[in-house]
């Protein structure tokens, strides 16, 4: 049955007992929204857990509903060396809680001075939900016990998905050598915690952490696929359920967690199938594998099934027994100190904890049973189960069981990203789609190169609807918010940093909501998600100083400014950057630059007021390290805006594309980006994310595209019958089907690959996407131009405007030539191999 949180709560032991009016006064000062004024503790303890005390806080002021809090403080007395770090606790908790969608609890202060209560603590939020303490989930439903394990697995492959640097979690730990430093450190922690006294299986002990030495796999020393975020307890008990629903709320208790081998937190989460990892006087085996699975419970095959095609990761036959036997081997260690502190008088766990030692005993015999069996995982999984090899990224496992796969696959988008996608489809239903033909009629008069009023409006609206700079990778928004946080004046008053800085999206995630702005041409800048804008926002977050982040890009995060890219020029072939002329001379104090550009998107727009320009600082450097990267304030004398270029008959006004003179354009030297030469660095930087969302923005043009098409060939009837019944249409439009589904899986495995192998290792794909894309669009939109008839090319429809800007997208993103013959070298280098 499953437990409440609640009714874990239990009186404070008299020897865990706390200085409540010190804890008061702590919590009154650094909790935000503490109850004020004098609030009323109750302090009460959690039953549950052997490790860190843990305790429950309800506070309530006079005439207030109670609040409650939890606190988890380290063990009063003698602790093992580096045990119990609730420093290490509040630091993955905090990083989880403000940058990914794990479900953590969130925390709210962290106090190392011991004088306190006598131990560093932390406060977090208090979870009320249900908790299962039995691994058999005895008294649930078969139903319910499927979907409980099936969603700590899918929870397990969230937390080892997470990009540690990104979090700003790339200090946590070192990602290679971890079972092998964790033999030792478990080990040592073993033979300290018996050292009064040595256990029955204590031989047996040192002959397992002698195994474990000579058997540690192979990928142990990596530090790429497979490392990262390790939570290093991670088990059914340990985490809080919805009390309804079945789904996690709340993964507890992050002490043991470092960075390392991710298959190890795999193996301890299936310890119920091999053991029973109850605490009794009569320990035995009793995993599921000895007394039977409970009806309902996933075969431990499927289990690690569902895991490995949630988190890309490979089947872990061929190692398998080693991490078995590991994690027993680190049980047995635990339990060996939960029995020692309970000698000591300071376990938590009550006279549970009593039985540790036993309990631990038994782990050495389960592990050296496991290790002399012949067989213990299949080498491939079952029936209905396939493991696939896919370039570049390991494994994944494709399931043919229907229970299996219904709301699965490798590109579903998280529940987070599913409710911004409904936000903003509905936000372009009610907002942006009636307007549209006003912002174009606005946009094709005498007044087309001013702004819309109704323009800033939407902006305004979908700021406050938490739709703004949603392109933000979740790297850059670690930069951005420590950026912000060290200095609060950079931000105007009335702005707030979360909503400055989007989502914390991943690039595949910011893929999916791209794709619906796509379908406007209107809709990326009233979200502030357009080009060239989001490319230079990336820039000045990634290169930037922060003299330079405080004039330009905050201005741009809050959507007061807009900005320009200037890098083609109409004199040479662009194309190839190397070719580029326009100068930028050091004289003293500040860069002279002299050049035409052109193409220059954005320039025209009266709300722009920053250029970021690339010219040669060294014409006599190496071919790569002459260019530069400069920022231009558009109004410093010499820079002349000589005219709009149409595309295709269309100025694009009031955003428009500019031809520019720089004639003698004096900036100061600070306005350098990163320093001299470093201009191609910073292009291959911006124009992996920036170009990709050109290709994301293409399927949703495709995709209107294809509704145009659709409804108007069910609307009009041409020879004797509706233009929808004709074979050639339908067969072109099945085409159309094909290709745009097609291109859609090609850019979200370019988005996913940039996210977890960068920019350089995902060049490959990335020029894939950048060559489908285009060609796909306009194979779509010409075929609803052709539905449409005469009103196709007309301007009474968003068709022909769409069509000019995918086609345009052929040459602005590198021309398909280029892109073409990356692939080509990338396969040819792979022949060679």
């Amino acid at each position: 049955m499953a437990t409440l949180t609640s009714e874990l709560l239990r009186p404070v032991h008299e020897a865990q007992a706390l200085d409540e009016a010190a804890l008061l006064r702590y919590a009154a000062a650094h909790v935000p929204g503490f109850p004020a004024p004098a609030p009323a503790l109750a302090l009460t303890q959690f039953g549950h857990g052997q490790s860190n005390p843990t305790y429950c806080l309800e506070a309530s002021a006079p005439g207030g509903e109670p609040r409650r809090y939890v606190l988890r403080k380290k063990p009063a007395g003698a602790i093992l060396q580096s045990a119990h770090a609730v420093e290490r606790e509040f630091q993955v908790l905090k990083a989880l809680g403000a940058y990914t969608d794990v479900p953590v609890p969130k925390v709210f202060c962290l106090c190392t001075d011991a004088s306190v209560i006598g131990t560093p603590f932390y406060i977090m939020e208090y979870l009320e939900g249900a908790l299962y303490l039995d691994n058999k989930l005895t008294g649930i439903t078969p139903d319910k016990r499927r979907n409980i394990y099936l969603a700590a697995a899918k929870t397990l492959a969230a937390v080892h998905k997470i990009d540690a640097t990104a979090v700003g979690l790339h200090k946590y730990g070192r990602r290679d050598n971890y079972c092998k430093r964790q033999v030792e450190r478990w080990g040592k922690q073993y033979l300290h915690s018996t050292g009064e006294g040595k256990p029955a299986r204590y031989q047996k002990m040192l002959d397992l952490i002698g195994w474990l030495k000579e058997n540690i796999p192979e990928e142990d020393s990596s530090t790429g696929l497979g490392t990262g975020l390790v939570h290093g307890d991670y088990r059914i008990d340990n985490l809080v359920f919805h009390p309804t629903e079945d789904r996690v709320i709340g993964v507890l208790d992050w002490e043991l967690s470092t960075l390392g081998n991710q298959m190890c937190d795999v193996a301890y989460s299936c310890m119920p199938y091999i053991i029973d990892g109850a605490l009794s006087e009569n320990s035995s085996y009793g995993g599921f594998e000895h007394s039977g699975i409970p009806d309902g419970i996933p075969q431990l095959e499927e289990y690690l099934a569902v895991y490995c095609s949630m988190s890309a990761r490979p089947w872990p036959a061929a190692n398998w027994k080693f991490y078995i036997a590991f994690s027993l081997f680190r049980g047995a260690s635990i339990y060996a100190g939960v029995y020692h502190r309970w000698t000591m008088g300071n376990a938590s766990g009550g006279e549970r904890a009593r039985f540790a030692g036993k309990a631990g005993n038994v782990m050495v015999d389960c592990a050296w049973d496991y290790i002399n069996r012949e067989n213990v995982l299949r080498a491939h999984p079952a029936t209905g189960m396939h493991v696939s090899k896919a370039p570049q990224q390991g494994f994944h496992v494709e399931q043919e069981d229907s229970t299996l796969t219904s709301g699965q696959g490798k590109f579903v988008p998280s529940e987070k990203v599913m409710k911004l996608q409904h936000k903003i489809m509905k936000f372009m239903k009610d907002h942006i789609y009636p307007k549209e033909d006003e912002l174009y009629k606005h946009a094709q008069s005498t007044s087309r190169w001013t702004i819309h009023p109704e323009e800033e409006n939407l902006k305004a609206l979908a700021k406050e609807e938490g739709l703004w700079n949603l392109f933000i990778p979740l790297d850059s928004a670690a930069r951005a918010r420590k950026l912000l946080l060290e200095d609060r004046s950079y931000v105007s008053a009335g702005s707030s940093n979360d909503l400055l800085l989007g989502a914390g999206l991943t690039n595949l995630e910011y893929g999916y909501l791209c794709e619906i702005m796509g379908r406007s041409v209107w809709a990326p800048q009233i979200f502030n998600c357009g080009a060239p804008d989001t490319g230079n926002m990336e820039v000045l977050l990634r290169y930037g100083t922060k003299e330079q982040q405080k004039q330009w890009l905050v201005p741009l995060l809050e959507g007061k400014i807009r900005s320009g890219f200037a890098m083609t020029e109409p004199q040479v072939a662009s194309s190839d950057a190397t070719n580029i002329e326009c100068s930028i001379s050091r004289q003293r104090d500040f860069y002279v630059i002299n050049g035409r550009k052109w193409w220059t998107s954005g320039a025209m727009d009266p709300r722009c007021k920053i250029l970021i320009l690339m010219g040669k600082t060294d014409f006599s450097a190496p071919k790569h390290k002459q260019q530069s990267m400069i920022l231009v304030d558009i109004n410093t004398p010499g820079v002349q805006i000589k005219r709009p270029l149409l595309v295709f008959g269309f100025d694009d006004a009031p955003h428009g594309h500019a031809e520019i003179i720089f004639d003698n354009v004096r900036v100061p030297v600070t306005n350098i980006l990163l320093g001299e030469g470093r201009g191609f660095e910073i292009a291959q930087g911006r124009l992996g994310p920036g170009r990709l969302h050109h290709c994301m923005r293409l399927i949703g043009a495709a995709e209107r595209g294809m509704n145009m098409m659709v409804e108007r060939a069910l609307s009009r009837t041409a020879f004797g019958k509706k233009i929808a019944q004709h074979g050639s249409f339908q067969s072109d439009l099945a085409k159309c089907r094909i290709e745009l589904e097609q291109t859609r899986l090609l850019v979200l495995e370019a988005a996913d690959q940039l996210d977890r192998h960068g920019n350089k290792k995902a060049r490959g794909i990335l020029a894939m996407a950048k060559v489908a894309a285009p060609n796909m669009a306009l194979k779509v939109l010409d075929m609803a131009i052709q539905v449409h008839g005469a009103a196709g090319v007309s301007s009474d429809t968003v068709l022909s405007h769409l069509w000019a800007t995918a086609r345009t997208l052929r040459l602005a993103d590198g021309p398909d030539e280029v892109h073409l013959g990356t692939i080509a070298k990338l396969e040819l280098q792979r022949a060679r191999l």
